[in-house]
């Protein structure tokens, strides 16, 4: 059969680009991880990495407003928790809607958690367990995503909010309209509009979380000292940034995305573009930020079988574990970091949540030391 008739080339080789790529990151990665001996060196080191992932996050480009709470709608679900749908002003012409999940008895002493939503659930919908919309609900059960709704019915605050990108913040109301399309984000158009200004998308969220914690101080019906962050698989890439750049936070849950950049995300070069954050694995890998979130309280939650953990599964999350748990080390502090590994794929695993929150909350009671200044 002669060339014209054919439909495609008859291509057998792919030459491919990802083993430069992976050559490079070694030899200009991670330049510039925590190699001090002292505490004085560490704390330093995290000053100044705040100071450099602020400006990777593009945070010195977001613009400031009031927040001009709006309230929605107030239901109350079965066994009493209030379901407040409220936005916020997060910047100028950009809104923030968020379902926040008030228990039964919720006042002053009550934690807050900002809950971020991962990718495919519908943004705050899945979080706060609005399972009467079919697609939701199927998306909850592969999941197990409703973390919102586990956290009120453990008696905390739940604020989950729609990420830019997801739920009511998609960029064109006709993909909220059928069921696959609606369950998406936007996450590689918001990409294409602010990464070429300095803006990735990490840095549009971390924002957003940092308004809705002005929220809640704002509002101050809750314990605003205590304000926690939890997210699953996108929402854990929230929580991560968020919570080593914002010290207000005062306990972190990552969950479903903790692991070494150069296999998880440059080996799985096909993940949504909200994972990518122009020259940030040239100084740092997900260990090293995580390292800024010490002395406060850290849980993470793996799955053993997540193939997002890249091709040497578990042990790519436990190296970058061990890089965080030398800071809490050195804070005095190794008992505030947890690693629970599950025996499962990617999802949440709530069973042990009540405990884990119980223990580290319990341990966080006893005030920090300062790192010392014996060497590592």
């Amino acid at each position: 059969m002669a060339d014209f008739e054919k439909i495609l080339p008859d291509i057998r080789t792919c030459y491919k680009t990802l083993p430069s790529m992976m050559r490079k990151f070694d030899k200009y990665g991670r330049k510039d991880f925590f190699a001090g001996e002292t505490g004085e060196e560490l704390l330093c080191w995290q000053a100044d990495m705040r100071a450099l992932l602020y400006k990777l996050l593009g945070l010195d480009k977001m613009e400031m407003c009031p927040l001009h709470p709006v309230t929605e709608e107030v239901v109350t679900l079965p066994g009493g928790i209030v379901r407040e749908h409220v936005r916020i002003q997060v910047e100028p012409d950009v809104w923030m809607p968020m379902y926040i999940l008030i228990p039964e008895n919720a006042g002053s002493h009550t934690r807050p958690f900002l809950c971020p939503p991962g990718h495919g659930a519908g943004g705050k919908y899945g979080v706060a367990g609005v399972s009467r919309y079919r697609a939701v609900r199927e998306k909850i059960e592969f999941y197990g995503c409703d973390y919102g709704m586990q956290l009120a019915g453990l008696g905390y605050v739940a604020v989950c909010p729609d990420s830019r990108g997801f739920g009511e913040r998609r960029e064109d109301l006709k993909d909220t309209q059928d069921p696959v399309s609606a369950l998406k984000s936007d996450c590689y158009r918001l990409a294409h509009m602010g990464e070429p200004l300095g803006i990735p998308v990490a840095g549009m969220t971390t924002w957003d979380l940092s308004r809705a914690l002005d929220y809640v101080r704002e509002r101050g019906q809750w314990d605003v000292q205590a304000v926690s962050c939890l997210g699953f698989s996108g929402g854990g890439l929230q929580t991560l940034f968020f919570s080593a750049i914002d010290q207000r936070v005062s306990l972190a849950v990552i969950s479903g995305y903790f692991y070494g950049y150069r296999d998880a995300l440059l080996g799985l070069n096909n993940n949504c573009s909200c994972n990518y954050v122009p020259h940030l694995w040239e100084h740092l890998d997900m260990g090293d930020i995580a390292c800024l979130i010490a002395p406060r309280p850290l849980l993470i939650q793996s799955g053993r079988a997540d193939r997002l953990n890249g091709a040497r599964g578990i042990a790519n999350v436990v190296e970058q574990v061990d890089i965080a748990r030398k800071a809490y080390e050195m804070f005095h502090v190794p008992r505030l970091l947890v690693h629970e590994i599950c025996d499962g794929p990617h999802r949440w695993y709530g069973d042990h949540l009540e405990e884990h929150l119980r223990t580290l909350i319990e341990r966080s009671r006893k005030k920090p030391s300062r790192p010392d200044e014996n060497s590592l």
